[in-house]
């Protein structure tokens, strides 16, 4: 009689193949959610870098124009006083104001910026320059450092292209 009972009942092992579909289904949902919002962290990350490099290079360019401006590095008459290249900022520049003409480094490093798509060796190349004598609303390097830019074609996630930051 207990060969019968057994009969009837069936022991299930596994997953059907509706509780397999249903996991796949949440499984997708879950991943359309975390896919964009994984890229939109990446750019904020990558955002964040290119504020905190522009920031780090221009102050280094504006303390360089200080230390022209307070006799310590000898500029040329009829020079803006910026540094002719960003090199200058982390090898620094003999300080003339002191006897033994120390060197004054503006810059550890200089930083690439995050956003170039290229493969540059050197960080320097990774930027746009901008000197003293161009305009604002057509970049171009000349004799002097004035300001860096992105040369990403990229916009930010605020509208604005990152060449314009």
């Amino acid at each position: 009689m207990s060969g019968l009972y057994l009969v009837g009942r069936r022991r299930s092992h596994g997953f059907s193949f509706i509780e397999l579909l249903a996991t796949l289904a949440i499984m997708a949902v879950l991943l359309l959610v975390a896919v964009p919002s994984a890229r939109l962290v990446t750019q904020r990350h990558r955002e964040a870098e290119l504020r905190s490099a522009l920031a780090t290079i221009r102050d280094g360019i504006d303390h360089y124009r200080k230390a022209v401006e307070q006799g310590r590095i000898q500029a040329k008459l009829g020079q803006s006083g910026y540094p002719p290249d960003l090199a200058v900022l982390t090898e620094g520049v003999d300080d003339v104001s002191t006897p033994d003409r120390r060197k004054i480094y503006f810059l550890r490093r200089l930083p690439a910026d995050p956003m170039y798509v290229g493969a540059a060796v050197d960080p320097a190349a990774t930027w746009g320059l901008r000197s003293y004598a161009s305009p604002p609303d057509a970049p171009a390097a000349g004799d002097d450092v004035f300001d860096v830019y992105s040369t990403s074609a990229g916009t930010g996630l605020n509208d604005v292209p990152y060449k314009d930051w």
